[in-house]
């Protein structure tokens, strides 16, 4: 089997995210990078300078990635932030590592802040607020920080292994939440 001629900027890409979504961007190495690739080395480094430049790429493909599993996330409940807090919990459940580079690494240039990511483009974050001021709340923003912080918290204990609620569970506490801080 003869070697790949030519290899392009989005199959290194594709390649380190099925890294990423298996072991985390930290064990990505150029050997590694490589194999999955399926080429030499020389290519990654002349495509790029260095890591740097390779992660803010597989940033960039993973918080495409989490949007697409919130839209295709199936949003059933009347209570505002349960499916918001639904799908973040189970994105970090189901991709500890995708979840890691984007909520919980060091920030870098490159980054958007957690709210843009969960926002998105069709405004997630803001369709929740608008339906918990619909349904009353005084200050629909400080509900959201208050849910945020409590949606966080759970995201990250699911990739520590430490969230193991079933999801009739989750919905449960979430309405639970937004009920007390709702007042």
């Amino acid at each position: 089997m003869s070697r790949k001629a030519t290899i392009t900027q989005k199959e290194i890409v594709n390649a380190a995210f099925k890294i990423t979504k298996k072991e985390g961007f930290d064990q990505i190495t150029s050997r590694k990078l490589a194999a999955a690739a399926g080429c030499s080395t020389q290519p990654i480094f002349r495509i790029y300078d260095g890591m740097d430049d390779l992660k803010k790429d597989v940033y960039d493909k993973t918080a495409a990635y989490y949007l697409d599993y919130y839209n295709n996330y199936n949003k059933t409940h009347d209570t505002p932030f349960v499916d918001l807090g639904l799908a973040y919990i189970g994105f970090a459940q189901k991709y500890p590592y995708l979840f890691r580079l984007l909520f919980i690494s060091d920030a870098a240039d490159y980054t958007k802040s957690m709210y843009d990511l969960v926002n998105g483009s069709d405004e997630n974050v803001v369709k929740e607020i608008k339906k918990a001021a619909e349904r009353g709340a005084v200050n629909a923003e400080q509900l959201f920080m208050k849910m945020w912080i409590f949606i966080h918290g759970a995201g990250c204990m699911a990739v520590t292994g430490d969230y193991d609620l079933e999801e009739e569970d989750s919905v449960a506490m979430l309405t639970s939440a937004y009920n007390s801080f709702a007042g």
